[in-house]
């Protein structure tokens, strides 16, 4: 396997860099402060691709490869992981599943708008007795002829008062089990759907998180993605995708706080000299770096493995839990480099440390990982 980068994907890298570091560093600590989402700054995303990034330029998306999307990703998530999991539900499961199993006509319509940023997209599988559990759906998808009638609450949903496309998982047939599950498209201000309060986070602030109400909404059978009974293999080849999504994101905490951390020991000084050079500092360093490098490859390996048409369901659980792990580690290693200023929101480490813990639970928790691994390693 090669380990080095191409020059388009260091271009790439280097594009995506460069945005954070001078569109969204600046007003990152009031975003997150006041839970401020970035309108404007996804508009810009849009503008640069990022809204699309793996999508068919014939429905207005960059075609770039999974491997650009974990580059950009991990820069954007280095200094705003608010911003970076708008652009990962965007991309891994809404983009992503209206490109694999939507009609000609869904792409049409709604892709092409969600690809360049004209759209934010939603994905809604979560419940409050469900989780990531899409076998355990309560809310209900009603055949009426012509149209369906969705009645249910879905909640922890990202960009849930800003999305125009909302990615629906309800049961049509309970008697079905798995193979009475659909996906659907349910467009913004659509009669009896509302959106509740905004949640108040410990971290990732600046993303739209809301519960969701569906009383009676009535939506066109075409708004069905694929055919009857294929929502819980859509939910779940879409959770994959968004698994890498994730890992990027851990994996871009991961790397801003150690760039934070080493930063301050090469300018903090103690006993006559800077921390760096005390050999407790200069270990803590080697450890988070050690361990990045491993979930960067780990990262890039599921990533890969979806590039080359291999199944990846294994290998995007397994970077989304070890590089998840590495965020929230790493992320308090920063904190304790920095000593009393680590406390303090202006040398962003605390911030990094709030939005860590959020890799560990969305997209499946670490449990649910080991669950999608031990089934898979003992299939094998």
């Amino acid at each position: 396997m090669d380990f080095h980068l191409s020059e388009e994907h260091m271009m790439i890298r280097d594009a995506a860099r460069d945005f954070a570091q001078t569109e969204l560093l600046s007003g990152v600590i009031e975003r997150d402060n006041k839970q401020h989402f970035p309108d404007e700054l996804v508009k810009k995303m849009g503008q640069l691709g990022f809204m699309g990034i793996m999508v068919d330029p014939q429905y207005g998306g960059s075609g770039m490869d999974t491997i650009s999307y974990v580059l950009i990703m991990e820069e954007l998530s280095k200094v705003d992981a608010s911003a970076s999991v708008i652009v990962s539900v965007n991309n891994s499961l809404v983009c992503y599943g209206l490109e694999a199993y939507g009609s000609e006509e869904q792409k049409q319509k709604y892709l092409t708008k969600l690809s360049t940023g004209e759209y934010i997209g939603a994905f809604c599988l979560s419940e409050p007795e469900a989780g990531s559990d899409a076998t355990s759906q309560k809310t209900m998808a009603i055949d009426n002829g012509d149209h369906y009638i969705i009645n249910g609450t879905k909640n922890w949903i990202t960009n849930g008062g800003r999305a125009d496309v909302y990615i629906v998982i309800a049961q049509t047939d309970r008697d079905k089990g798995s193979h009475g599950i659909n996906a659907f498209i349910v467009e913004s201000g659509t009669e009896g759907f509302h959106v509740g309060p905004k949640e108040d986070k410990l971290g990732i602030r600046g993303s739209d998180t809301h519960t969701l109400q569906f009383n009676d909404v009535k939506i066109p059978k075409e708004n069905r993605i694929g055919p009857n009974g294929s929502g819980f293999r859509f939910a779940m080849k879409t959770l994959s995708g968004g698994r890498i999504g994730i890992a990027s994101q851990a994996l871009g905490i991961a790397q801003g706080a150690y760039e934070l951390a080493l930063k301050y020991s090469k300018e903090r000084k103690a006993f006559g000299t800077e921390i760096c050079n005390h050999q407790a500092i200069a270990f803590k360093l080697a450890d988070m770096y050690t361990a990045i490098e491993a979930a960067r490859l780990l990262v890039f390996k599921a990533a890969k493995d979806k590039d080359n048409g291999h199944d990846y369901d294994r290998s995007s659980a397994v970077a989304k839990l070890y590089a998840s792990k590495i965020a929230m580690e790493t992320s308090v290693e920063a904190v304790q480099i920095h000593g009393g200023n680590g406390f303090v929101k202006d040398y962003h480490v605390e911030r990094l440390m709030r939005d860590a813990k959020i890799t560990q639970i969305y997209e499946g928790t670490s449990e649910i990982q080991k669950i999608v691994i031990s089934r898979s390693i003992l299939r094998d």
